[in-house]
């Protein structure tokens, strides 16, 4: 005896189903030839902004972005590595699709906080110790950087590198007041650290160690005697202030 027979359903019950699969690939088709085979989405400029040394059209150059490419299709990652690649002053930069014919470069440049004499040059170096540009005219309230720790017996610990990483720190630790006053960075070691500031006054800082609290205690002492040309905030705890 013959078992049960599968009922099939009928085939207008099935048209509604194949339908919409049949739209969904038609609306997914012509999805993605509007994405990348129209003329509808494509990049017709590319928009630049958070420069200061560094001009929009070095930026434009550098990036590279193909006008007439697909907008989807740009590689937003690859444009943010050559950007920083072709101009090491770009710490950072955001990429981003400008729907729908745009590209935005969204540029943060490095920012100098010692100078390095090359020269006649001066390499800029930057917060994270990064030389990232050379450049013909010293940028106005940037100080000097004076590695002269070449007879110093520390130097078989703490290399030019490390110590250029010491000077950083110091810098970054100066109060505003003071980092604007200060002209030269002298560095004899990783505990001799001195500033020269302007009108002839000079700082022994020491070591880049406690340097919130150093640079507390040098505003502290210049408040007190104005008229002093030398300041020791090596240990913060007990400052000194001389006149000469």
């Amino acid at each position: 005896m013959a078992g049960p027979q599968t009922a099939r359903r009928p085939w207008f019950r099935r048209t509604p189903v194949l339908l919409g699969i049949a739209a969904a690939l038609l609306l997914a088709g012509g999805g993605s030839w509007v994405l990348y085979g129209s003329s509808w989405l494509r990049v017709e400029k590319v928009s630049v902004s958070g420069t200061a040394v560094l001009t929009p059209d070095q930026v434009r150059a550098a990036a590279a972005v193909s006008l007439g490419a697909p907008l989807a299709s740009v590689d937003t990652d690859e444009i943010g590595t050559r950007l920083r690649g072709q101009l090491p002053r770009v710490g950072s930069v955001d990429v981003v699709r400008a729907w729908p014919h745009g590209i935005g470069l969204k540029v943060t440049e490095r920012t100098p906080v010692l100078l390095l004499e090359k020269g006649a040059d001066f390499v800029e170096v930057d917060a994270s110790g990064v030389r990232f540009a050379t450049v013909r005219k010293a940028p106005r309230g940037v100080p000097v950087l004076e590695l002269a720790a070449a007879g110093s017996p520390s130097l078989r610990r703490f290399d030019e590198e490390r110590l250029l990483l010491e000077a950083v720190g110091v810098a970054g630790d100066l109060p505003r007041a003071v980092a604007a006053d200060t002209r030269v960075v002298r560095v004899r070691s990783y505990d001799s650290v001195v500033l020269e500031l302007a009108g002839g006054r000079t700082v022994v800082w020491g070591s880049s160690e406690r340097g919130a609290l150093k640079g507390r205690a040098l505003t502290a002492l210049m408040k007190a005697a104005p008229g002093a040309g030398h300041f020791d905030v090596s240990a913060p705890s007990a400052p000194a202030v001389s006149r000469s």
